[in-house]
Order: C-alpha cells, then structure tokens, then sequence
C-alpha cells in the first residue's frame, strides 16, 4: 500500500540535503519542509540555493538554512566546516539525504576519459562519503537518525556504457550497507538506499536527450518514500536498497 505521511510527520527534525537547488534534491527539500522538518539546502550556487529557499518559506515551511559546497572538489575540511555550522546553528542532525549526483558520460570504459570519470567519483561517491562521515557525530545525538542515498538502477544491475556513474553507485550500495551494518550495533542511526526510477531531471534529460520530458514522472512523483525514509514510521529500517514508489 503507498506510504501516505501525516502533515506534521516530519515536525522539529533537521534534516541535511545534498544537490538542494535542482532535481530530486529541490523536490525533496520542498517536501521534507512542508511536512515539518528544518532543511539545510546544500548545494554548488549559492543563487539556486536562495530559489529554493524562498520558495520554502513562501509555502509557509520551517525557516531552512543554506551551505554552499562543490562536491566535485570539496575535501575533508570543507564537510567539517559543514558540520560544524549545522552543530553550531541546531545542536544536531536527524536525517542526511545525499541527492547530488553528476552523469559523466554514456561511453565505453575503454574509451572513458579520465577526468571525467574522476569528476563522476568525487560526486557521486567520495562526497557522499565524506559528508556523511563528517555528520556522524550529529547525527549520533538525534533519537532517531536516517541516511538515504539516492542511487540507480544501474547500481544494482550495470549495463553497459554507464562508466563512472554505475561503477560510483555500485560503490554507493556497498558503502551503504557496510555503514548500516556498523551503525547498528550501537546507534540509533539507520542506513538505506533509494532507487527513485525514471523522474524527470536535468540528469535524465542529458542521458536520454531523444526522450519526451513527459515520458516520465515529475521528482514530486516519488517524494513518499523520501518522506518515509527519513520520517519516524521507518524505524528498524536499515541496510536496505529499495525502490521509490510512484504517486498515482
């Protein structure tokens, strides 16, 4: 049965989100505040942060917060200094969703060039690594913390030409459930994945540019399984690699 969440199921959390200013990453913000939570937009531009932003305060959303990275060169100190603005503006974490993702290019590994795929890694799975290693401290001090990263169906099975994004969200499955596996022992943080399917992005349209946009589904389309995820009512969910359900 789909997911359908209370109005204020997600009320007083904080909840971080990568990729903010467009894509899956707005649609998720834009969903997480009108359901109650506090979002910290996190993003390259600062400008597209501010659209998202304004655009959660006009439909009457907790006020959210705004960090500007580049995850494509972002280090270690960078991710610290994100965490240590979230620590020092909330006190603590409830929910990180890792949405920010980078295409590369649909060309046969022997032929990939290699600062693209480099480009590709850094995005897609050295920064969802390092930001969530540096937010692990908060996110111990919530009662009931959630990490989803988005991955892809070419994460779980590879087809060929998809280079450095299936290779990274291969990697981004395993990741995931090694830290779900580490973290359940003695935390009450929980660990998933997420497939969110064909949605009509940036992303999509540069991998398939002879599709029609509305061949498939708007990001909002597939907003009840990141509302589940990171709300309350998936509680001992973890370790899991799942696919987003579709809004009818």
């Amino acid at each position: 049965m789909p997911y359908t969440p209370a109005p204020d199921s997600l009320a007083g959390r904080v909840l971080l989100v990568s990729g903010a200013s467009g894509g899956l990453g707005r649609a998720a913000s834009l969903a997480l505040a009108e359901h109650g939570a506090t979002v910290v937009l996190l993003g390259r531009t600062l400008k597209k942060l501010e659209r998202v932003y304004d655009e959660i305060e006009a439909h009457g959303g907790p006020k959210p917060a705004m960090l500007v990275a580049d995850l494509a060169s972002a280090g270690p100190t960078e991710y610290q200094t994100v965490a240590q603005t979230i620590a020092q503006e909330f006190g603590r974490l409830d929910g990180l969703l890792h949405s920010a993702a980078e295409l590369g290019t649909l060309t046969p590994l022997e032929l990939y060039d290699l600062q693209t795929w480099q480009r590709v890694l850094a995005v897609n799975l050295t920064a969802p690594f390092l930001l969530t290693r540096a937010c692990l401290p908060l996110l111990k001090r919530s009662d009931d913390a959630s990490v989803v990263f988005t991955s892809a169906d070419v994460g779980r099975r590879a087809r060929a030409y998809w280079g450095a994004y299936a290779v990274a969200a291969f990697g981004l499955e395993g990741m995931a459930q090694i830290l779900a596996d580490e973290l359940a022992e003695n935390t009450r943080i929980r660990v998933n994945t997420l497939d969110p399917g064909p949605v009509r992005t940036d992303l999509r349209a540069a991998a398939y540019p002879g599709e029609s946009p509305l061949a498939t589904p708007a990001p909002e389309a597939v907003m009840a399984t990141y509302l589940y995820l990171l709300g309350p009512d998936s509680r001992g969910v973890t370790g899991q690699a799942l696919t987003a359900e579709r809004a009818m």
